[in-house]
């Protein structure tokens, strides 16, 4: 299959479905499903937004069928991913309102939020297999590329961080915060961890584009408590440039990492 499409993944920010682009909505059926994606008008070349939580939201994080979006831009032919969140920061030298590539991910047990395996692989299969990291779950080569277009628009990027995947749909207490800090997470949220692992497992190259919108660690005081609604619109304004960019230029990269099957 060509993989020369990409596509962008836009979470609770963009929560009016919002982007300032002409769309038109495409309904994709896949084994686990249908998945409504929507292609980008005017681009010249393939291009695709997926609203996590419907557009308006109206899809929480456990409600979301993450294999389907996954086998949805994999059937579009997506070459180059690039999912956003806005997150909880639990480091005090991770600024907020500004946008951070991740570089890493903690998701222990590496379960969907109803507790199943997070993988793609779900029946016997000739066709199944390892994910094996050579790479890493986040592709070096499209994190290049988005520093490279922020350059472009101006805008500066925070350093590398490392992300923790919670489930939801409640935010976490004071403790867990504190132990995924002390564990070496640095942000938080309920998406973004199924989405690269199966697109990984469906050899659909990365990147996470995130910006914290509150600081969640309970020993870090935020500057800005000013609720909910107007922290994602700084959140938004953060990313939108950058996701505008990404759908015109972002370029489809070699898939860095492999599935070890066992035939074939």
């Amino acid at each position: 299959m060509s993989r020369g499409s990409v596509a962008v993944v836009l979470g609770s920010a963009f929560a009016r479905g919002e982007l300032g682009v002409d769309l038109t909505a495409v309904d994709v059926d896949t084994r686990f499903g249908s998945q409504r994606v929507w292609r980008v008008a005017g681009l010249g070349r393939d291009a695709y937004v997926v609203f996590r939580h419907g557009a308006p939201h109206r899809v929480l994080p456990h409600q979301i069928n993450w294999r389907a979006q996954a086998c949805a831009l994999a059937e579009l032919g997506v070459g180059a991913l690039l999912v956003t969140s806005s997150v909880g920061v639990l480091d005090a030298d991770v600024p907020l309102n500004t946008p951070l590539m991740v570089g890493d991910l903690m998701m222990p047990g590496n379960r969907l939020p109803d507790g199943t395996s997070c993988t793609v692989f779900t029946e016997p299969s000739s066709d199944h297999g390892h994910l094996v990291l050579n790479e890493g779950l986040f592709s070096r080569a499209l994190a290049d590329q988005m520093r490279g277009l922020g350059a472009r628009s101006g805008v500066a990027f925070g350093e590398d961080v490392v992300f923790c995947y919670e489930p939801g749909p409640r935010t976490k207490t004071p403790a867990e915060n504190r132990m995924w800090a002390t564990l070496g997470a640095q942000v938080n949220s309920m998406s973004v961890g199924p989405e690269v692992v199966l697109a990984n497992e469906l050899e659909i190259p990365c990147a996470a584009l995130v910006v914290g919108h509150k600081y969640s660690h309970p020993d870090i005081e935020n500057p800005d408590d000013d609720g909910v609604a107007r922290s994602l619109e700084r959140v938004e304004q953060a990313q939108r440039e950058l996701v505008l960019e990404a759908l015109e230029r972002l370029e489809p990269v070699p898939f860095g990492n492999h599935i070890y099957r066992f035939e074939g």
